[in-house]
């Protein structure tokens, strides 16, 4: 069992940054692969960007490639993102979520991430 805890939401004006963090407790942490996923009112939850388990291996949705960055710090159990030029677009209840995956697979389904924090709601004002 792992457990997912997001921070660093909050409101923000167009252009803007947020750093949005992803404490990890349970199972080995860096024995995971990380993604963030994001859900906007009335639309389904989507992939944002993942990293695998020893960090050296990142993947982005085409509508944040450039802005966004995903990291990890596998010695705090600790996974981020950090959002730079932020759009009303990105509005949203950010997610963090994380899978047992040594292969070091690319996944960016939600149903291939077995745990999942609450989220953390990221607002931009335009």
């Amino acid at each position: 069992q792992v457990r997912l805890v997001e921070s660093g939401g909050g409101l923000v004006q167009a252009g803007g940054s947020l750093r949005l963090s992803c404490a990890a407790s349970g199972r080995t942490f860096s024995l995971y692969a990380m993604a963030w996923f994001r859900q906007a009112p009335g639309k389904e939850r989507e992939f944002v960007a993942t990293i695998r388990w020893s960090g050296d291996v990142t993947y982005y949705a085409e509508s944040v490639k450039g802005r966004f960055t995903i990291s990890r710090d596998n010695a705090k159990n600790t996974g981020y993102l950090q959002m730079n030029s932020l759009k009303p677009e990105d509005t949203a209840v950010y997610y963090c979520a994380a899978d047992y995956n040594r292969a070091g697979r690319v996944v960016t389904t939600t149903v291939g991430y077995a745990y999942w924090g609450r989220g953390t709601q990221v607002t931009v004002s335009s």
